[in-house]
Formats: structure tokens, sequence, C-alpha cells
């Protein structure tokens, strides 16, 4: 069958696709995907900047939506949520079958909403009711003002994919807000709720092999590549201690699910790397890596399906104090890499309203 399907099989953990395209879907490509073992599916403003920038698959859409008097933010999102309907109805057979575990399709609110905590819940809602799927999640980021706004919307029954996690700290939090949501709800039966908490991966080692390069010494440059991955395994110890004990056997007998980790951002950055590598030291029961297409291909050709995520915890650990002993705080890091991943996210949204602006007067004249 496959690698993908392995993964899910031998080892629990779910392979998502990182990735969307119109043209895949028309053509049948997504399908294939999804026969292949892919089990879900993320979507991020820089993804369909760069669907509807380098294709011109959008551009009768937008012209109907323009001339029908749609402003091209508006039209924007007719866009997207065309796609991702179209999405939802492919990955809906995943979802059914595997009694709401898998098959979920993930549409983030407007990035430039990140450090307003009304507006979030605001857009949110607005995306959950319009596609109303009960494969939907609703993208929210991790900053200091959206953990609140994940705990209104747990709260009111809706399914939360918690985007641009980089710090433990901040993911305590995070399960917080979902733990909380899940005991705020009115609905006894909790099982329709379901989350990830996405907790971005080779970003870390950018950041940080860059800083251990500055510092230049031999135990600072031993400890390329590794920041990542161990701030992965003390992620997944910290979701196996939290979702367990008597607050949890409550929220479980309401039916509740747990929040499955997430590693996004798991396509190597540095050629050196093998292109397996945040995929193969992060697998573990009850997770999900999403994966780029490349990052599929490249796995289900040569990765190698065995549980490592926490095959030697204490290693994980010696590896962030063996980081601070030489002045590298990874909250500090991860307040970098957040401010840097909302201003990406912020500039792909930018970009792809001016480039529909521009096709609409283009093909206008």
């Amino acid at each position: 069958m496959g690698r993908l399907h392995d993964l899910y099989d031998e080892q629990g953990q779910s392979p998502w696709l990182d990735n969307l395209r119109r043209g895949w879907m028309a053509s049948g490509e997504l399908q294939e995907w999804i026969d292949r073992g892919v089990r879900g599916l993320t979507s991020n403003p820089s993804i369909f900047a760069k669907a509807m920038i380098d294709t011109d698959d959008y551009d009768a859409d937008l012209i109907s939506l323009v001339e029908g008097g749609a402003t091209i933010e508006d039209a924007y999102w007719e866009l997207v949520v065309a796609d991702i309907r179209q999405a939802l109805e492919l990955l809906r057979p995943v979802h059914d079958t595997s009694g709401g575990e898998d098959g979920y399709v993930s549409v983030e609110v407007s990035p430039t909403l990140a450090h307003d905590e009304e507006a979030t819940v605001a857009a949110a809602r607005v995306l959950d009711d319009r596609l109303s799927a009960p494969n939907l999640y609703i993208k929210v980021p991790a900053t200091k003002e959206g953990v609140p706004a994940i705990r209104t919307l747990i709260g009111e029954g809706r399914s939360v994919n918690v985007t641009l996690i980089f710090s433990l700290q901040r993911y305590a939090a995070v399960m917080e807000a979902y733990l909380a949501g899940l005991e705020a709800c009115d609905a006894h039966d909790l099982s329709t709720i379901s989350s990830v908490a996405s907790f971005f991966i080779s970003r870390v080692d950018v950041e940080v092999d860059k800083r251990l390069e500055a510092i230049g010494t031999a135990d600072a440059l031993a400890l390329k590549g590794k920041a990542a991955i161990a701030q992965g395994h003390l992620a997944y110890e910290l979701f196996t201690s939290v979702f367990a004990g008597p607050r949890w056997d409550a929220l479980t007998a309401r039916g509740a699910r747990v929040q499955r980790p997430l590693w996004a951002s798991t396509s190597t950055k540095d050629p050196s790397y093998p292109d397996t590598l945040y995929v193969d030291t992060l697998i573990g029961p009850d997770t999900v890596n999403t994966l780029p297409d490349a990052t599929i291909l490249a796995f289900d050709e040569r990765g190698t399906v065995a549980r490592t995520v926490d095959a030697d915890v204490p290693a994980a650990h010696r590896v962030v104090a063996d980081l601070a002993s030489l002045g590298i705080d990874l909250e500090e890091v991860a307040q970098q890499l957040e401010a840097e991943g909302v201003a990406s996210f912020a500039k792909s949204f930018e970009e792809v309203l001016d480039t529909l602006a521009s096709r609409s007067r283009e093909i206008d004249n």
C-alpha cells in the first residue's frame, strides 16, 4: 500500500498534504494523493497566494466576481471558499470512515487579524458558518491574542487548527485553551469538536543553526540540526502529560478527542539535511505531519516507518540544556519566529490581493 498508509496503520500518525491548487481537484490529482494515503489537507495564505499568482485557474471566476460588484478582497475569499469546499467534499469519505479523526481541510482567517482577539473570533465564525462542514478546521494563529480566541471558538463547538506554534510555553497555553474551551462548551457530547496544534519545526533549526554558526565553537556546531527535533520530542512529552489524568478523564467521558500535535514546516531548508529528516524523527501515535508534496513523495519513496517521537526524550532535554548553556533561549527564538511567521503570511495576503487587482484590470482592458 505504501509508506503513507503504513505510517497511519502501523504508527498511528496521519500524513496530511500541506498544499492546495484548484487544478489538482479538476484533474483528479488531489484524489490520487488521498488514494496514496493522504488523510487531510492544510492551506494558508502563502499557499493560496502561490496558486493564484502562478496560474490562471482563477481568472475567469475573478472577472465574474468583480463584474458582479465584488471587491478584490471579497473576490479572494470567494475563490478560497470555492477551493476549500471542493477539498472538503473530496476528503469527506476519509472523515466518515475514520470516525471523525481525519479527513480535515484547514482554512486560515486573515493573517492581518493575528493580534486582534475579537476580530479573529468574528472572522472564524463567518468562515465556519459559511462552509459549514464537519471536516473543516478554522486555522487560528497561536499569538497571545489568538489563544483566548481559540478557547472561545472551542467553547462554541467549532473545530480549530491552531497554527504558528514555536515554543513549548505557548504550546502549553494552547492545550489549556482547548481544555478550557471543552469544559465551557454547553454540549454534553464533545465528540464533534476536533483540534490540532500545529508545532512548526524546520524554521526553528534555520534560526538556531544561524546562531550556532555565529558562535562557531565545536560544541555549538555539534548542535546544528538538533534543536527543532528536540523541541518536537519535548512537545510530544508535554502532550502525553496534559491529555491524561482526572481532568482529561472527565472530558473523555463526554466524548472529547485529544488535540493532536501537528508537525508543520517539515520540509528541510538546509540541503545538507536529509529531505525526510522532519518526518522520520517525529513519528508517533496521535500525531499529524502535514507535508509539502515534494516531502510526501520523498518519504513515500525512502522514509523510515518507525516510532521515533519519544525514542530518547532525555536526549531532547540535553539538547535544550546545551543550547541554553550557549546562550540560546528557545523561547526568545520562538518570539522572533512567530513575528516573522505572522508578517510572512500577511505579506502573502497583501501580495495576492495586489495581483488579483492587477489581473482584473488587465483582463478588463
